[in-house]
């Protein structure tokens, strides 16, 4: 599809789901807090550095794009997995390996827990968690970090049960919090609740209201006001869902796509110095090993100066990696196998500066995974003494000196996280359970 073709469409500057098609087939779906500006980031001059060949080749491929508008960002981040699990476009498949993404699960139970699980352990045990069974699983969704935000968001107008709040020593907290409901509540009406999510999470928001007012009327009519004003509010919220969290995340993952591909100057360079007043992102990685046996890698974040554990960003932005290819103690190799991994994740916040463990040849390393994948990350290295201390940055002077506590931070994270994670594999090993 050519840029000539979308000026042509008159598309809204409305949150919802776009979808990509050739003739019939239909090749892609996404979602966005602005469709007009998130289809327009497809048509950017070096679309190649910001999403890679494949969704290029879509890109090309596609001969007409269809929308769907919908009330808030949340309602689009819903409508988008439902849409792609009844679809399963081609490129939605081949672009991510959705394993690793979370899918919302409605256990079957007498009051009935609400959890995220990652993919690959439903498809392991597809009916049941543990000790519960499985009445209903939404998703995948592409993007954890968005459903954490979009649970915390119906958590606050649908108060349910999961896995942490229905811990004896965790109750009392999340009931004040009005995160869990009253452990006296009835089954019936706790019921209702969870069918109201589940409607929500269908795309049944009309219906969910007329069920809420429904209620009202009927609770009203009862002299049971205090309980009537409580739906009152729910109705409300939903009307007007404060999805501005959602809405900073999917802004933040355009402005990603715009520093590649969409500079006022054509510019194919990311700028990490000039990030538009987004969060400073910095990615770390490591290696772990003991003489070449049970290597792994992983990638450690540090966003506006604080790691995933004491920031706002999720827990699993932190990824671990076993490495696959390499045998012996080839770091370097290691390190480009975990990159490519890494970068085949489009959907993945790019970071603004990256941070490898080592010298010279691990910088060089870094550099040419991203040249050949057309990305233009700015790469930096720590440089430590015989003991594994710092000694110095190599790399971008002018980030090493603005960014030098951040940078320690987050090397510090990888080597950590990298340690323990390879003591858990090492432990595996020896009891063999190994897979």
């Amino acid at each position: 599809m050519q840029i000539q073709n979308l000026k042509k469409i008159k598309i809204p500057d409305k949150p919802g789901v776009y979808i990509f098609k050739h003739k019939r087939e239909i090749l892609y779906i996404g979602k966005a807090t602005s469709l007009k500006n998130r289809v327009r980031s497809y048509f950017g001059k070096d679309l190649i550095a910001t999403r890679g060949p494949l969704i290029l080749d879509m890109v090309t491929k596609a001969k007409s794009i269809k929308w769907e508008e919908t009330d808030s960002v949340l309602e689009a981040l819903m409508l988008e997995a439902n849409l792609i699990k009844k679809h399963q476009p081609y490129y939605n498949t081949k672009e991510k390996d959705d394993k690793s993404f979370l899918c919302v699960v409605i256990t079957k139970e007498a009051m009935p827990q609400v959890l995220t699980i990652r993919a690959r352990e439903l498809k392991e045990h597809p009916y049941k968690l543990e000790f519960v069974r499985v009445l209903k699983v939404y998703g995948p969704f592409t993007n954890g970090r968005q459903l954490q935000e979009a649970m915390k968001i119906i958590r606050r107008i649908f108060p349910y049960r999961d896995d942490k709040s229905s811990k004896r020593d965790n109750y009392e907290f999340y009931k004040q919090l009005g995160l869990t409901p009253d452990i006296n509540i009835p089954n019936e009406e706790y019921k209702k609740t969870i069918r109201n999510i589940k409607l929500f999470f269908e795309g049944k928001k009309k219906k969910v209201l007329q069920n809420l007012k429904k209620e009202m009327n009927a609770l009203a009519k009862a002299h049971k006001f205090e309980k009537a004003g409580e739906v009152k509010r729910q109705i409300f919220a939903l009307q007007h869902i404060n999805d501005v969290a959602l809405i900073k995340e999917d802004n933040a993952n355009l402005n990603n796509f715009r520093a590649f591909a969409l500079g006022d100057k054509g510019q194919g360079t990311h700028d990490a110095s000039n990030h538009s007043g987004s969060l400073f992102r910095i990615e770390a990685y490591d290696i772990a090993h003991m003489s070449g046996k049970n290597m792994v890698g992983v990638m450690t974040v540090v966003e506006a100066g604080l790691p995933a554990q004491a920031g706002e960003i999720e827990k699993s932005e932190y990824k671990k990696f076993k490495i696959r290819t390499q045998a012996g103690s080839n770091d370097t190799g290691a390190l480009r196998e975990i990159l490519e991994r890494r970068f085949a994740h489009s959907e993945w916040t790019f970071p603004n500066l990256i941070v490898v463990d080592g010298s010279t040849a691990q910088i060089n390393t870094a550099k040419k995974v991203l040249g050949k994948m057309g990305l233009h990350i700015p790469v930096v290295s720590v440089v430590k003494d015989e003991r594994h201390r710092p000694t110095g940055i190599k790399g971008d002077a002018e980030l090493g000196r603005k960014y030098e506590r951040e940078i320690l931070l987050a090397n510090s994270e990888a080597h950590r996280f990298a340690v323990s994670y390879h003591k858990k594999m090492r432990g595996k090993n020896f009891l063999g359970l190994r897979k």
